[in-house]
């Protein structure tokens, strides 16, 4: 009886483990048994990886094998453990020496002959082998440059199973990554092709300042949704930490480029109003995928035409937005995915949407029941509330608009202030402050606060509006350059939550 050994990753949201396969040759009739919770896609393996062996010009043996992956209770999803199973049969076999491969992760897909093929979750993948203490990993060449975004570890890029053997072998050397450059792209449009709009160009500004969530709601064509997208071109470039936890996500849910995949810039993702809750907060068979809210991860959400999206999915946001991760209960275990995005809503404000709000030929009824698809505990957690009104003919011979280069500068500012004073509390924006430490550390006079008070107390107001007013009476403050909001910014701060905004 001979026994084998090597090692891959099991990924499960954005955090992996070590998984440790076992190759058992011994007596009985020919065949290939897979034990360890595997799913359907790595019971199928045991053809695809016997093809590859032998087509590759090695041995496979001709007696029963036995495939062990452990943590046993653990299950294990997908395609990536291909190129382990096929070491681990071979090393069994004797046939490749065991000095590399014992200090070696191995990540890929096996083609029939041979080729090693790209799987999703390379980069979480290769961040749990480092962080387990492994020396190196061995990935698809498809996916070196994913793989190297990631120091402090061996990284080894590999075209089909052969060239693996041969580096075993020490016959061949596997290339590494290249180097890595950060070139940071701003897309999405300037805000200076929005036409007047003061307004609302006002209240983005103080949403991208503050990391708070946004609502526009005005006739179709007045800019809602330019404006939208010109959002992430305000914002400041992710840091390195943020970069690696973008890229992540978006390794996961497949959708990173081979060549420059490392993603420095806030993500804009704008769902179709007919998404699912499971396209929503993330879903499927099996372990669940990343959704839209952790692919807007450090970045910006943008519903359009919010009132014709379902309510179930609308309120599947209330857990993502107070916690800034979704927890996704499936078959094959609990995925676990950051979520922690900047919303922007935007909707008309009737089904009929005239340019002229007078035009309206809907009942009020109608009105109501269209924008009231957002429920109140929903829209108290939307800072800015903005209602977009048609421009004059004077509009467009108007001075030229305020470029976004203008406006990133001042929102930049405003950042750094907040990020100093909050450092000492974990928190970088004053949109992810608790009302706690806003109440009792940083508490305000109460002739500045007195509007608050007074909304409260009329019902006009909750006590998580309130805490929510401060933050953006906080950013109305940075803004300006003041040490802490007056009773000026508390009253700005109030006037962006007014309910006729709604």
């Amino acid at each position: 009886m001979a026994l084998g050994r090597a090692h891959s990753v099991a990924v499960s949201g954005v955090h992996g483990q070590i998984v440790e396969i076992e190759a058992d040759i011994g007596r009985g009739l020919p065949g290939v048994h897979i034990v360890g919770l595997p799913d359907t896609a790595l019971q199928e393996s045991r053809d695809r990886v016997r093809a590859a062996v032998t087509n590759s010009g090695e041995n496979w043996p001709d007696s029963k094998v036995i495939l062990a992956l452990s943590p046993a209770t653990l299950p294990k999803v997908g395609s990536v453990y291909d190129l382990a199973l096929a070491m681990s049969v071979l090393d069994a076999a004797e046939d490749v020496p065991r000095a590399k491969l014992e200090k070696t992760v191995l990540l890929g897909e096996l083609a029939l002959d041979g080729r090693l093929r790209s799987v999703r979750g390379v980069l979480p993948a290769v961040l749990a082998a480092k962080n387990a203490g492994w020396q190196r990993v061995v990935v698809p060449d498809s996916t070196l440059a994913e793989a190297g975004l990631v120091d402090g570890i061996d990284i080894f890029g590999a075209g089909s199973l052969r060239d693996v053997l041969a580096w075993l072998r020490g016959e061949v050397v596997l290339l590494g990554p290249g180097r890595r450059a950060r070139n940071v792209v701003v897309a999405g449009g300037d805000l200076s092709d929005v036409v007047g709009q003061d307004e609302a160009r006002w209240g983005l500004e103080v949403a991208a300042a503050g990391a708070h969530h946004l609502m526009l709601t005005g006739p179709p064509g007045i800019g809602k949704t330019m404006l939208a997208q010109r959002l992430p071109g305000l914002l400041p470039p992710l840091t390195e930490q943020e970069s690696i936890e973008v890229t992540a996500i978006h390794s996961l849910a497949g959708l990173l480029s081979d060549d420059n995949p490392l993603i420095m810039t806030p993500p804009f993702v704008a769902p179709h109003h007919t998404s699912t809750v499971s396209a929503m907060v993330g879903g499927g068979s099996g372990m669940a995928r990343p959704g839209s809210v952790s692919r807007a991860h450090r970045g910006v959400l943008f519903l359009d035409e919010y009132a014709e999206i379902g309510t179930k999915v609308l309120e599947s946001l209330r857990t993502p937005l107070e916690d800034g991760e979704v927890r996704i209960a499936r078959r094959d275990g609990v995925a676990i995915y950051p979520a922690r995005f900047q919303l922007i809503l935007a909707a008309n404000p009737c089904p009929c949407a005239p340019p002229r709000e007078a035009d309206c030929v809907c009942a009020p009824a109608v009105r109501r029941r269209y924008l009231g698809k957002l429920s109140g505990p929903l829209v108290d957690r939307v800072d800015v509330r903005i209602k977009m009104r048609p421009i004059g003919s004077g509009g467009f011979h108007a001075e030229e608009p305020e470029c976004s280069a203008d406006v990133r500068a001042r929102v930049a500012a405003a950042r750094s202030a907040a990020a100093q004073r909050w450092r000492e509390f974990g928190f970088r924006t004053n949109g992810d402050v608790t009302g706690p430490l806003l109440r009792r550390e940083f508490r305000l006079p109460y002739k500045t606060v007195a509007p608050l008070d007074d909304a409260i107390r009329r019902g006009q107001l909750t006590a998580r509006g309130a805490d929510r007013a401060l933050r953006v009476a906080w950013t109305v403050a940075d803004l300006r350059g003041a040490e802490a909001p007056d009773a000026g910014d508390v009253g700005r701060a109030l006037g962006f939550r007014d309910e006729i905004r709604r």
